[in-house]
């Protein structure tokens, strides 16, 4: 029998599965998509049934396309999205929707929590730079206070990896990878915050046991087995965030190196060997797939923007797409290669749901300005892939301020299915940018890597992405262009800045 490794990445609007051999090789895969639930500007939330739902769809398409044998599967690894919250009940039903991670209400919360406990030591205490609406612990005490009669009823509190896990093996686990932005964990103890858990009315027995990612949780259920037809022996293993699984899927795994994957979300990770605050309170610190290490890791919304341009102003290239088969993207990337660096002075903040870190505003809204007659709907394309690259400048910024040194930058997600996108971020960095043979899998790759450690398929993650992580093409900057993007990504700041008291108008009740 040929020993497979199942990794999944249970994306914001996706759900990708992917089957790996031992040498790394992505023998079969499939994707499934979902729609988010979103009845008002803030709110963001999601059915808890489609996300397993999903991996049986997958599975099922993986198996229809008789690439490889589905029982052959013995270890599965998990790459999931970050701060989605999960309430089940006693018998570990759930209670409600997902929150997911997007979702804004809780801003007042938030306030209450940076009134009580302080941003500073938010920042020491979690490694998370303020008290946001979108972290769990403000989300947590929305629930509380706003739906009492179902927040009786709690009796676990879960993250979507914590979740599928319990689906799949009836344990309840967690990692801190993903605990670590929920902000009643403790980076520096790897333990509950219980100050925090006092004050938002959680008790510790609703939290999943803590593990490191990488280690194995049990045997599948044998219903889950049977359900997803893979072989009844398989061992489910705890995974990480996605952006984690991502990193390591291209060989993020030491400092020096910086991923960026532009998928749903923008993500930035620089790992470092040690944890390493901010001085200027910028930069959130994150605990990291590998025991004992940390990531400077940020994110927004990333390559959500582009889509919703391609939804609403695309129509013809979506129209080609159908009756054609090229895909929409490709044709809007055509169109932007014909536009010179710097859109012709027409300039993006592309904030539809609200900017994090190193510039935290989720008030923020996008921006178009400098718009003229001159201006057609490529210019719009290319000044909104312009704009997210200035956000990857933005980090490199706030990480040298730390000290921290970036020699090359990987790149990975659908983001780095375009050439003229990884030219564009090429030109505004100044720095080498690579894609790998796995760019596309990345996650789901880091998500393997990390099972088939856990299970000794693999001796470590490190000789696990030496084997099998191999460099697919370099982007040399163009100094020309890096020059024309220098003054517009000032622009693009003072923009910004220039923004944050409309963007503040908007607020609720001001």
């Amino acid at each position: 029998m040929t020993e497979l490794i199942l990794g999944i990445d249970i994306g914001t609007t996706s759900l990708k599965a992917a089957v790996f051999d031992r040498q790394g090789e992505n023998k079969a895969s499939a994707v499934v998509e979902y729609t988010l639930l979103t009845p008002e500007t803030d709110v963001v939330e999601a059915p808890l049934s489609i996300y397993m739902e999903s991996i049986k769809k997958c599975m099922e398409i993986i198996s229809a396309a008789k690439k490889v044998e589905t029982r052959d599967i013995v270890t599965v690894g998990f790459s999931v999205q970050g701060e989605t919250l999960c309430f089940l009940d006693q018998e570990g039903s759930p209670l409600r929707n997902a929150i997911v991670w997007m979702d804004n209400r809780a801003a007042k919360q938030a306030e209450a929590l940076r009134a009580h406990f302080g941003d500073e030591r938010c920042y020491q205490i979690t490694g998370q730079v303020s008290f946001e609406a979108c972290w769990p612990a403000a989300k947590v005490l929305w629930v509380k206070e706003n739906e009492p009669e179902l927040y009786q009823k709690v009796r676990h509190v879960l993250l979507l990896e914590d979740y599928i896990i319990y689906l799949l093996t009836g344990r309840f686990v967690s990692e801190g990878s993903l605990l670590c932005s929920t902000e009643y964990w403790d980076i520096r103890t790897k333990d509950y915050w219980d100050d925090m858990l006092a004050y938002i009315g959680v008790k510790r027995e609703w939290l999943p046991e803590i593990r490191e990612s990488g280690e194995i949780v049990g045997v599948i259920l044998p219903e889950m087995a049977e359900m997803l037809g893979i072989s009844p022996e398989a061992k489910i293993a705890t995974g990480c965030l996605d952006q984690v699984a991502g990193a390591i899927g291209v060989g993020n795994i030491r400092p020096g190196l910086l991923s960026e994957n532009i998928g749903a979300a923008l993500a930035i990770c620089a790992v470092t060997e040690k944890l390493t605050y901010d001085p200027n309170r910028l930069m959130p610190v994150h605990y990291f797939a590998v025991p004992d290490t940390y990531m400077m890791h940020t994110f927004t919304t990333g390559g959500m923007c582009l889509r919703w341009f391609r939804d609403g102003f695309c129509q013809e290239e979506m129209a080609v797409q159908e009756t054609s088969g090229v895909d929409a993207y490709d044709l809007i990337n055509r169109a932007v290669e014909r536009i010179p660096a710097g859109s012709e002075g027409l300039i993006a903040l592309p904030h539809l749901q609200g900017s994090m870190a190193p510039d935290v505003n989720l008030s923020a809204k996008g921006v178009f300005y400098g718009a003229t007659l001159l201006h057609g709907k490529a210019h719009f394309a290319r000044s909104i892939m312009e704009s997210l690259g200035y956000i990857i400048q933005r980090n490199l910024e706030a990480i040298h301020d730390m000290g921290i040194e970036v020699r090359e930058i990987r790149t990975m997600g659908g983001g780095s299915k375009s050439d003229v996108w990884n030219q564009i971020k090429s030109d505004i960095t100044g720095k080498q940018f690579y894609t790998t043979q796995s760019a596309q899998d990345a996650a789901c790759l880091g998500a393997a890597i990390l099972a088939g450690t856990a299970t000794g398929v693999f001796d470590s993650i490190a000789s696990a992405c030496e084997s099998m992580i191999k460099i697919k093409k370099v982007y040399e900057p163009d100094e020309k262009n890096h020059g024309v993007y220098e003054e517009q990504y000032e622009k693009y700041k003072a923009l910004f800045r220039a923004m944050e008291p409309i963007f503040q108008m908007d607020v609720k009740g001001n």
